[in-house]
């Protein structure tokens, strides 16, 4: 019998050789037996996903459409497998006698699975065409449909809370004016346009009354409309014309509400001849190059992010449509993958504004301060909001009239 160290002593040598042994290469044979097999290896390809977009604009308009437009390629380069394939200027001037159906008919002809309609003009087509092609999903951009209940079960809305951009345009543009006049070239006028020139006015009168410590009838904000989302020559007003009357009449600071940049360009032309105005610009990240230190800033639309959500669930199966106001990313409010608005700063912008604007948007996003309390009255003094009264999100989206302290119609009338 061995004794205990003759067996130790054996285990020992046993162990050195199998770690050497394992130290070294194996063999070619092993190498191919422990490798898994090729075939067993599952690729899955991304499904893809055509994204056909109806565009009110032309897409490379600096504005509204542009946005939109960008926001589908974001979709393109964010997700494997999607396409945006795209009809721009879809309006009466532009394309008189097209109808949404008809456009949608083309699109889905040429592959598209959802459908994006990017205007609020085109509601009425779009819930036609939705109810044409249930195996399609669609989304309106701006409408209301799905939150009215007028929608059929394939249609859903998606929209921003462009009021916060708004308003932090309106506190830019008082902390700025020389004159206390504040001018805006509007568009159309309907709920969305009526909330977010409100909006502004309130951002406006916080900066003037609580910011720079001045009496509220001192500050005039005066709303001009053209007709339309931009201009349509023999159809609306000239916004370059509106523009200069609003200068002419001593207002130093333009907002611009409509999709194109014709304020800013006016101003620029203006400071040139040797005036001292500045504007804001509208819709897009961008519209202040190339404007120089007239451009206070740009309250812009992400289209981004929140296309490529609901294109995902599309694909995924999970969408489930629906009325969506999605807020902003309140802890980077120019977030590009995160926040649905923004607001850019242009060179125009004072330190002096900027610091006191950095203060009003944390106060905006902590919920600290809610401009959209009572007591508000609408423009014919008829309570809006009573006295400690925060408005609800459809008391904001059906705003009646502009409010007590405007000017301007508050109807087409």
């Amino acid at each position: 019998m061995m004794s205990f160290r003759t067996v130790a002593g054996l285990a020992m040598s046993l162990c050195l050789l199998l770690a050497f042994g394992c130290s070294s290469e194996p063999k070619q044979e092993e190498a191919k037996q422990e490798a898994p097999k090729a075939e067993s290896v599952e690729v899955k390809e991304a499904k893809p996903l055509t994204i056909g977009l109806i565009l009110v604009g032309p897409y490379n308009d600096k504005g509204y459409s542009q946005a939109q437009y960008e926001g589908g390629k974001y979709v393109e380069s964010h997700m494997d497998g999607a396409k945006l394939i795209y009809l721009d200027k879809v309006n009466p001037a532009d394309r008189p006698g097209l109808t949404i159906p008809q456009v949608v008919d083309d699109l889905i002809e040429k592959g598209a699975d959802l459908i994006i309609a990017g205007s609020d003009d085109m509601k009425d087509g779009i819930l036609e065409a939705a109810a044409m092609h249930p195996d399609k999903t669609f989304v309106h951009v701006s409408g209301d449909a799905a939150w009215t209940g007028k929608a059929p079960a394939n249609l859903g809305n998606l929209f921003a809370k462009m009021i916060y951009s708004k308003m932090m345009a309106g506190f830019t543009a008082a902390m700025t004016t020389q004159t206390g006049k504040i001018g805006v070239v509007g568009p159309l006028i309907n709920e969305e346009t009526r909330r977010l020139m409100s909006a502004a006015y309130l951002g406006a009168r916080y900066a003037w009354t609580e910011v720079r410590g001045k009496d509220a009838k001192d500050l005039s904000f005066n709303v001009k409309w053209i007709g339309f989302w931009f201009n349509i020559p023999g159809v609306t007003a000239d916004p370059t014309q509106v523009a200069g009357s609003l200068i002419d009449s001593g207002y130093d600071v333009l907002i611009s509400g409509i999709d194109t940049p014709e304020a800013v360009t006016v101003a620029k032309q203006r400071v040139d001849a040797g005036k001292q105005v500045w504007a804001l610009p509208y819709d897009y990240e961008n519209a202040c190059e190339g404007q120089g230190s007239i451009c206070l800033g740009v309250p812009y639309f992400n289209w981004g992010p929140g296309f490529l959500r609901v294109a995902k669930a599309v694909t995924d199966g999970t969408y489930k449509p629906g009325f969506e106001w999605e807020s902003p990313y309140w802890q980077n409010y120019n977030d590009a993958d995160q926040s649905p608005v923004g607001f850019a700063r242009g060179e125009g912008m004072s330190a002096e504004t900027a610091a006191a604007l950095d203060a009003f948007v944390a106060k905006l996003g902590s919920g600290e301060l809610e401009l959209f309390t009572g007591p508000l009255n609408y423009q014919d003094g008829t309570p809006f909001l009573k006295d400690g009264e925060k408005g609800s999100d459809k008391q904001i989206w059906y705003m009646e009239q502009l409010l007590e302290g405007m000017e301007g119609l508050s109807s087409p009338q």
